[in-house]
């Protein structure tokens, strides 16, 4: 949004650190509620910043909220909205919400009525505060020993940042009835405003393709994000995002293959396309004025689509698109004409498409080296040195004199003919194991995922997505 929109975003992500599933684990594992969160909360960061998750401009921890929290119940039951049980429990009361309630029930019909507690007025009124239970976490409130609901916490610290209007909400799918319903319903009523939240986003659920099962740990159909990183890269997994309306996605082995060979191909022309501005490609005389036109219908095609609901799949479309245009022009001659070169209009078009990368957390071409750590830049290096010394090595063994034909040895007998010939095919058998070499060199390279491109002008080289990955996973069998 900052960077196809020029929107400023502040982006708050609420950190549940208390609720029964953290209390039932930490009782088991013998360590304290607050303990265990904090493990999940640190391993959840660590996957999301392997996976180049850009972090929110704040995290918001419940128990770091608590007295917000029951300022924030207090103020509803002060409204009308919420009562209070003898049995030390707050409910948020539904039925004096009247129509109001229900606006994402409505829009998402395949919901269902919570079960009934003991001290609640009527089935959907959801709890505000929790009366302790023994062996619980509890702070002191107004009603008791307790802990907060579920679902207040979000509205407390949303509006502790944000106050009485929410732009973006997001979550997934399983998340708008009840939570998000009830996140409306609180706030709105605390706020006492017609509209606290104005779009809510909804990602769906993660599908193994072919099932209608959703991805999830209870099903045991899932694969971490640790595990997932031995075997696909961080951009190979945003591809496969990308490729996806976030309403529904499905995983399979095809599809992150299919990520993967697209990200060779815009590798790929990235790296033909520096060749060609350096003057490594020759070609034939580029249509400058086609893909001049091409790159402005692509930023147009690529905002709509972003505006059309964070249409990801149609703008990486209309990229790969322009990409295909881009290398129908660079087809390499091995003879230079003396052309005009379109060094211009192709280096815009790499400014864009690495642009458009890099704002969804990618890269590509020469200012990527896919080797990782933190030597990658003098890799990068190395890796240059020594295909520019295999290059010079090739040059000099195919540097041979020419065959003798009829007008270099114009005049010659065929005693010189016959030695001029005989001296070609001797060099050519004294060079063979220097090219070889150079082939033996550039196929050793290719088992790590580095390809030379052999041209005409010289040689250049790329990162082969996902190669590297591939040799590890196999010698690990």
């Amino acid at each position: 949004m900052t960077s196809f929109f020029g929107i400023e975003v502040i982006m708050v992500m609420g950190i549940t650190d208390i609720d029964d599933k953290i209390i039932k684990r930490a009782n088991e594992m013998n360590i304290s509620p607050a303990a265990l969160a904090r493990i999940y909360e640190e391993d959840f960061k660590q996957d999301m910043a392997a996976l180049k998750v850009l972090p929110p401009t704040v995290y918001m921890r419940v128990t770091d909220n608590i007295p917000q929290i029951i300022s924030f119940i207090k103020k509803i039951i002060a409204s009308g909205q919420a009562y209070t049980t003898s049995q030390g429990n707050v409910y948020f009361d539904v039925k004096s919400w009247g129509k109001r309630y229900g606006v994402l029930t409505t829009i998402y019909p395949d919901t269902h009525d919570e079960a009934v507690d003991t001290d609640k007025r009527y089935g959907k009124d959801f709890a505000l505060w929790k009366a302790a239970k023994p062996q619980e976490m509890s702070w002191t409130s107004p009603w008791g020993e307790g802990r907060p609901g579920w679902h207040i916490e979000c509205s407390t610290m949303s509006s502790a940042v944000f106050g009485n209007q929410l732009d973006i909400h997001t979550g997934g799918i399983d998340l708008a009835f009840p939570h998000h319903e009830n996140e409306i319903a609180q706030c709105e009523a605390y706020h006492q405003c017609e509209q606290w939240g104005n779009y809510f986003l909804h990602s769906g659920h993660l599908h193994v393709k072919g099932s209608q099962e959703k991805m999830s740990k209870s099903l045991k159909n899932f694969i971490t994000i640790k595990d997932f990183l031995k075997k696909f890269s961080s951009d190979q997994f945003r591809m496969f995002c990308l490729r996806s309306r976030y309403s529904s996605v499905e995983f399979s082995d095809e599809s992150m293959e299919d990520a993967k060979h697209l990200l060779q191909a815009i590798s790929s022309f990235v790296t033909d396309a520096h060749a060609y501005i350096k003057g490594q490609l020759v070609c034939d005389p580029v249509r400058e004025d086609i893909l001049w036109e091409r790159l402005a219908n692509t930023k147009g095609t690529v905002k709509a689509a972003f505006a059309d609901d964070f249409d990801t799949s149609r703008a990486v479309a209309a990229i790969m698109d322009l990409i295909h245009h881009g290398n129908r022009q660079l087809k390499a001659v091995t003879k230079d004409a003396g052309s005009p070169r379109s060094s211009v209009v192709y280096g815009s078009i790499i400014s864009y498409i690495e642009g458009f990368f890099n704002a969804l957390g990618m890269s590509f071409g020469e200012r990527q080296v896919a080797l990782g750590g933190g030597n990658s830049a003098m890799l990068s290096n190395v890796i240059d040195e020594l295909v520019r010394f295999r290059a010079k090595v090739r040059q000099y063994a195919l540097a041979l004199p020419e065959a003798a034909g009829a007008t270099s040895m114009e005049g010659a007998t065929e005693a010189e003919r016959r030695e001029k010939k005989e001296k070609r095919q001797q060099l050519m058998r004294e060079r063979k194991p220097l090219l070889e070499a150079c082939d033996s060199l550039r196929g050793d390279l290719a088992a790590f995922g580095i390809h030379i491109k052999d041209r005409a002008a010289g040689s250049t080289w790329e990162i082969e997505e996902g190669r590297q990955a591939e040799q590890q996973t196999e010698k690990k069998r």
